[in-house]
């Protein structure tokens, strides 16, 4: 089953534009997506070929079969819920059984998790990239030896430096643990080698420090303290930083440099928007995705808000769809019993 076998079967029951389009915020860059619903021919729905949703390869035309329209709508699917409150002049085709989808039948306390919830994820997601734009990381990886230091003079000085100052070969150093601490070794140093000392690491990927064995009566050069903890913060953050550059989107990503603001401006804008359209369902009953304050969300893609400013509205929208949560005579959940008997309804429409 393909798109076009869904146009030229005549099986769409619902098409419209979407995204940026229907929601008002359209720029003359802007994509046109497409997303609908659609019928299986009955021996598809009740054989073995059922196909809960049919999409291109760039995911900008996407139908859902039916049913799965009406599963997903009794989760508050908030990009399912978009497409059921499709403005007018946004739907290019539509059967009359889906008047029988109404989005009050469907509105609930759900909303706040599905909408607020994922926005907020979003917004944890932001202040990551702030941190990742703020803080990055060199490509060259640190070994565990950047952490370790030498204890001198009632301080401690890098082991690196320590050991270019001293002329000892890291590779002839043997280590002991210290009893009683954390991370604190006697260092030894044999600079014939003979004594066979392991030295502080067995290569720059090591993870740990390696021990040797020490004959007894020798005597220890120095004092080494190692910052595993540390090391282990920045293995992960080199870890998270390098994963993100590889998969980032560098022209979204240059259009963030470009203006400055250390977020994604793009993806601010419709986390302020869900948040929007959550407060609004809770005071409203009702859902409508048509903004009403265009220029304002244009002007957080653009980033022409600073990072805190935009924190700081969608904080603001946060708070308020807790109070009117709270007021909110909508229902714990959707009626089930209810929206099954409607899917029944269209089915057995469709397949008289």
């Amino acid at each position: 089953m393909t798109i076009h076998s869904l146009t030229s079967r005549e099986l769409i029951l619902l098409q419209s534009i979407s995204g940026s389009r229907s929601f008002g915020l359209a720029t003359e860059n802007s994509d046109t997506d497409i997303r609908g619903v659609y019928f299986l021919p009955k021996e598809d729905f009740l054989g073995l070929n059922y196909i809960p949703q049919i999409s291109n390869e760039t995911n900008d035309i996407s139908y859902y079969e039916i049913g799965r329209f009406v599963e997903l709508l009794q989760k508050n699917n908030p990009n399912i819920l978009e497409i059921l409150a499709s403005p007018e002049d946004c739907i290019q085709h539509k059967n009359p059984l889906m008047d029988l989808l109404k989005s009050e039948d469907f509105l609930s306390k759900l909303c706040k998790d599905t909408f607020a919830g994922y926005a907020i994820s979003q917004i944890k997601k932001a202040k990551g990239l702030n941190k990742k734009i703020l803080n990055p990381v060199e490509k060259e990886r640190k070994s565990i030896l950047d952490f370790c230091y030498i204890l001198e003079n009632n301080g401690s000085i890098p082991l690196k430096k320590w050991l270019q100052e001293s002329d000892i070969s890291p590779e002839r150093c043997g280590l002991v643990n210290i009893d009683n601490t954390k991370g604190m070794f006697a260092l030894f140093y044999n600079e014939s080698g003979d004594l066979n000392y392991k030295g502080i690491i067995q290569n720059e990927e090591a993870n740990q420090v390696s021990l040797s064995s020490v004959p007894k009566g020798e005597k220890s050069e120095a004092f080494m303290f190692c910052n595993l903890d540390a090391y282990s913060t920045y293995c992960k953050d080199y870890r998270e930083y390098w994963k993100w550059v590889s998969e980032r989107n560098e022209d979204r990503y240059n259009v963030n440099q470009n203006h400055g603001q250390n977020y994604d401006s793009k993806n601010m804008m419709h986390t302020i928007r869900l948040l929007q359209s959550c407060e609004q369902i809770f005071k409203t009953n009702s859902l409508n995705i048509r903004v009403e304050n265009r220029d304002e969300l244009l002007d957080i893609k653009a980033g022409n808000w600073s990072y805190d400013t935009v924190m700081k509205k969608a904080e603001g929208l946060i708070r308020s769809i807790e109070y009117y949560y709270l007021k909110s005579s909508l229902p714990e959940h959707p009626n089930l019993e209810k929206t099954i008997k409607i899917l029944v309804e269209i089915r057995e429409n469709l397949y008289k």
